[in-house]
């Protein structure tokens, strides 16, 4: 199978290409820069690997949540790329992907959302030590909102949220925290080896239905909207 994958929810842009089982990636933290760097990164990983597009099998991508701009950038170049191939398209969680780069049983996921907030999902490793199942919703919370699901086991944080809002998160959960990674950011190699499992799974689907998760229902707030949310939190 050969797959090629976007991620650009974040101030990280990458691009990878899996081959059968192997992985190449082409990842830089380039903030502004992925609408540059998206599209030559992914024909120069095809041309270095010998793929001709027609020869891949289907198009992974990043699907939110993250920057607005970034999320809408990878959604339309994947589904570009797919309509153009006759390919489906395969939609992973930003979240998911970021909670990859952790080896914990169990891991809660956050990216920095800005005005205060983080986006959040929490999941448990499966027994065969890859796979991820997700405890309850993804969400975009203040810290000092955000819980873990219950029991005893100690989680691993990964993510820029752990590092936002002053470190709010890392207060709000204490010692329940047996490590935390806060300089990690999604990769599209990642976004890839979920899809390609996702693919095996039948769980392709056509490029125009793929939407982004943005999760806040108002993604554009205005400048005043921005400060009048943070005034209305500080009380």
């Amino acid at each position: 199978m050969k797959l090629l994958a976007l991620e650009t929810a974040t101030e990280a842009c990458s691009v990878a290409l899996w081959l059968d089982g192997e992985v190449v990636e082409r990842f830089q933290v380039a903030p502004r820069r992925h609408a540059e760097l998206t599209l030559p990164w992914a024909g120069q990983l095809l041309a270095d690997a010998g793929v001709a597009r027609g020869q891949l099998d289907a198009i992974a991508v990043g699907r939110g949540p993250g920057a607005f701009t970034g999320v809408r950038l990878a959604i339309a170049l994947a589904q570009g790329m797919a309509l153009a191939l006759d390919r489906p398209l395969l939609p992973v969680s930003t979240l998911e992907a970021l909670a990859m780069r952790s080896s914990g049983g169990q891991v809660l996921a956050a990216i920095d959302a800005r005005m205060g907030e983080v986006y959040v999902a929490a999941y448990r490793r499966r027994q065969d030590g890859q796979a991820l199942a997700r405890q309850g919703e993804e969400a975009v919370l203040p810290p000092i909102e955000v819980r873990l699901p219950e029991g005893a086991e100690a989680w691993h944080g990964v993510g820029t949220g752990f590092d936002a809002v002053e470190g709010a998160l890392r207060q709000q959960l204490g010692g329940r925290l047996a490590s935390v990674a806060a300089q990690e950011l999604p990769h599209a190699a990642d976004v890839a080896r979920l899809a390609a499992a996702a693919f095996a799974r039948g769980e392709s689907v056509a490029p125009e239905r793929v939407e982004p998760a943005y999760l806040r229902n108002n993604v554009a707030l205005t400048l005043a909207e921005q400060q009048a949310l943070r005034e209305s939190r500080a009380e």
